[in-house]
């Protein structure tokens, strides 16, 4: 394999070898599916003809592209899917910054079915590892960063190890105004919209009929916040989601429940509060009140964290610069 700079200062040419036409196949995708992937995440343009390949973008970014190229065709044996295709780009943007972190690159094995499942930025491998050795953890951040997946992961974890006897999910139901009652159906139904994102983290880690057979030994269980006052949680892996969304009297209430053998995981985007205007958010408060508590860890994310779709993270640079424009006026 060999690239090297033509007379235009902005392109690349990278010419791949050996030549194997089921690999570029496979990483082209289909209809050019995976370059446009590489395109959009790292900001370049990409022309082919056959094995040679004309990138043009900012010298470090065409760089970056010209290693993903070269690291997925070693990868296209197989056709390559693409999660594979943007998570593998999502390491690649974040390897320099694996190889300098203080935390190192390893991170937590965790015993769910996705055996591949595992830290992908310095700061996914630090909540991991915050979660794994600290009984309260905050994560905090914009949506994409992986904060409730990577909970619920070690929820499972646990559960599996049987390090505790039951999965404990809730979150505040804003939308509702915490007043289910007049919703159809039972506990469960009522809140399911707002446990929805909890839920498919489960079956996608466990797989549907596990959780199922879980959910009627009550080994998984669902709450509202507000159903979780006057309760003691011992042996349990407690996730608040969308704490964001508390009252500083709720996350108080909550944080309060935690029992002996209890872990807790408290998950929120402080961007995005639902909270009446005037009402202070208890996940702002619990971050300046408990930062120097003992026992607790804090991981707080950024845009460059996001392991969506690489057009989210650019969503969520631009709304930050609007915001701080706003501000600056």
């Amino acid at each position: 394999m060999s690239a090297k700079t033509t007379a235009k200062p902005r392109a690349v040419e990278l010419l791949l070898s050996p030549v194997n036409n089921h690999q570029l196949a496979n990483l082209c995708g289909a209809l050019d599916e995976n370059l446009r992937q590489i395109e959009t995440a790292l900001d370049v343009s990409i022309a082919r003809r056959g094995e040679r390949f004309t990138l043009r973008g900012d010298p470090a970014q065409t760089a970056r592209a010209s290693e993903a190229l070269q690291m997925f065709y070693g990868l296209a044996r197989d056709a390559l899917s693409v999660d594979e295709i943007q998570l593998g780009l999502i390491e690649l943007v974040n390897r320099p910054t694996l190889r300098d972190a203080s935390i190192g690159s390893l991170s937590p094995t965790l015993l769910t079915r996705k055996t591949e499942l595992h830290g992908r930025t310095p700061r996914q491998v630090e909540y991991l590892t915050h979660i794994q050795e600290h009984d309260i953890t905050f994560g905090t951040g914009p949506a994409g960063t992986g904060k409730t997946y990577l909970a619920v992961a070690s929820a499972v974890d646990a559960i599996e190890r049987e390090l505790v006897q039951r999965i404990v999910l809730t979150r505040p139901a804003v939308e509702a105004g915490e007043r289910l009652g007049f919703l159809p159906g039972d506990l469960a139904q009522k809140v399911d919209p707002y446990l929805r994102p909890l839920y498919d983290a489960l079956y996608d880690l466990m797989g549907f009929d596990k959780v199922a057979k879980l959910f009627e030994r009550g080994a998984i269980e669902i709450a509202p916040l507000a159903y979780m006052r006057g309760r003691t949680l011992n042996h349990a892996f407690i996730i608040l989601d969308e704490a964001q969304n508390t009252t500083p009297e709720q996350m108080k209430m909550f944080l309060t429940r935690i029992g002996i053998g209890a872990k807790a995981v408290v998950t929120g985007d402080v961007t995005q509060i639902d909270l009446q205007r005037g009402q202070k958010s208890g996940l702002i408060e619990a971050r300046q009140i408990l930062r120097d508590v003992r026992g607790i860890a804090f991981t707080e994310f950024q845009k460059e964290d996001v392991v969506r779709h690489p057009l989210v993270a650019r969503i969520v640079s631009a709304y930050e610069a609007h915001t701080a424009s706003l501000e600056g006026k």
